[in-house]
């Protein structure tokens, strides 16, 4: 799980020598109670380090590189904070020597309007945009607050900070993340096709497994083992099972579980799709969507027919948001309301999803063709109302680009009598939405978290990724 809790930033206060130093010291106390209350380790120079405690001429952005060079293994990003106007080759040097590739803040502390006198003045309105200047001629991106200036105990400050937090968990956990590939995907649908190579140019390695080696290594384990018997437990605490269904079913769903995550333990992967049809329901005897369930409940999506691409979105909005997602289909139109739609899968949602009771029986559809008694693991129920974020990355590979769309909209309290994981959809301009997405070639899959995370996702990929997207609004 590559969902990081605890994270730590570090940290550049700057000044200017015309300015009063004693209010870098202050606002550097002030931040640094900030972050420790919401849980954030910093690296930060000693107040002594430097003559002013903060950061200004170049001997002291030499200090302050080489601190964060050295813990260049535990940085998640960087936060500038200018109490006053600040030194701008100061914080730029220390950023282009220490090469760190993180994320990056830029704050800016307000002035009072009763105290602009010559030793209590700021001027960091103006001391930002010189900052940033420098900042967008090196060419370093970096993440803006809500307002130009604001105060460091401001709660809209707080807010920017949890948001930074959220950028730097995308970021960071896409940069080395590893995606499972169990199986081949399904023959029939050409639609999840991608490319490993474009997204290894951005740091995402893809690791496949033939399917054969999971069905071997779980009908390998033994019934009687401890692992097992936990497991089998879990699942009969996990959701309503109907009384029709055999125990030896329920059996055959627990060794799959455990060989999976047997692998996903031993391959360090983050995110997972899986062939979840029809190979396992022949050849082994059950649906893969409880084992992805699971696994999704425990922040390591799954996506089903081996639907790469589809996974990543997942994984991303997993760490923007620290919610378990879903992947769904754009399914099924509302009536004639056309700002309506129905999003369904079979399904592998992960259970806080639904955010009510859920049942696990077989595969309906898939049911029809491969037989019941082969189809037993899918997680029904209907999705509580409540606002969503919809996002989804494909690669185009005539461009040579990964290109994304994303927006939010709000799942309803309306009734559909379809079997399955059901959401009842409502976006603005939903028709618009759908035109984009055909012109463009995506995928009928999305991806979606319970809340509203587009925020970080807009600025994960365009100031750090740099993705083609999509904001639709």
């Amino acid at each position: 799980m590559a969902y990081k809790q605890k994270l730590t930033f570090g940290i550049i206060v700057g000044t200017r020598n015309i300015f009063n130093f004693k209010l870098a010291h202050e606002g550097r106390q002030m931040l640094l109670t900030e972050l420790e209350k919401m849980d954030i380790e910093t690296v930060i120079l000693s107040a002594e380090a430097t003559p002013t405690g903060a950061v200004e001429t170049l001997q002291d952005a030499r200090k302050c590189a080489e601190l964060f060079s050295q813990n260049r293994h535990i940085i998640d990003g960087i936060i500038i904070s200018l109490p006053n106007f600040g030194d701008e080759l100061g914080v730029v040097n220390t950023l282009n020597y220490a090469e760190l590739d993180v994320p990056i803040l830029v704050h800016a502390e307000d002035d009072d309007n009763d105290k602009v006198d010559v030793k209590s003045r700021r001027d960091a309105f103006c001391g930002k945009l010189s900052v940033c200047n420098n900042l967008y001629q090196y060419g370093i991106p970096f993440t803006d607050t809500t307002y130009h200036t604001c105060k460091i105990d401001s709660d809209i400050f707080r807010k920017d900070l949890q948001r930074f937090a959220a950028i730097c968990r995308v970021v960071g956990g896409l940069k080395h993340a590893r995606i499972g590939a169990i199986g081949a995907r399904p023959g029939a649908f050409q639609t999840m096709r991608s490319s490993e190579k474009l997204f290894q140019a951005s740091g995402i390695t893809v690791v496949p497994v033939d399917l054969s080696e999971i069905i071997g290594e779980a009908q390998r384990i033994d019934e009687q083992a401890g692992v097992i018997k936990t497991k089998f437990v879990e699942i009969k605490d996990y959701g309503k099972i109907p009384s029709s269904v055999h125990q030896s079913k329920i059996m055959l769903q627990a060794k799959l579980g455990v060989a999976i995550e047997k692998w996903i333990h031993e391959n360090e992967i983050d995110a997972a799709a899986v062939q979840c049809w029809e190979s396992i329901q022949n050849n082994y005897g059950c649906a893969t969507c409880l084992a992805m369930s699971m696994l999704g409940e425990k922040m390591i999506p799954c996506a089903c027919e081996v639907d790469i691409a589809g996974v990543i979105s997942m994984y991303m909005l997993a760490l923007a948001a620290g919610r378990p997602p879903a992947l769904l289909d754009w399914n099924n139109n509302f009536g004639e309301d056309r700002n309506m739609c129905v999003g369904t899968h079979c399904s592998n949602y992960p259970k806080s999803f639904f955010e009510n009771d859920i049942e696990i029986s077989n595969l309906d559809l898939l049911g029809t063709t491969l037989g019941q008694e082969n189809c037993f693991g899918a997680i029904k129920g209907k999705v509580k109302p409540g606002p969503f974020t919809f996002f989804r990355i494909s690669t185009d590979d005539p461009l040579g680009i990964i290109k994304s769309y994303l927006g939010e909209g709000d799942f309803t309290n309306d009734t559909y009598g379809m079997d399955g994981g059901i959401a009842v959809i409502k976006v603005r301009d939903l028709q618009k939405l759908l035109k984009y997405l055909c012109r463009n070639g995506f995928e009928h899959h999305v991806a979606m978290v319970r809340g509203n995370v587009s925020e970080i996702l807009i600025d994960a990929i365009e100031n750090y990724l740099g993705w083609d997207l999509y904001l639709h609004e």
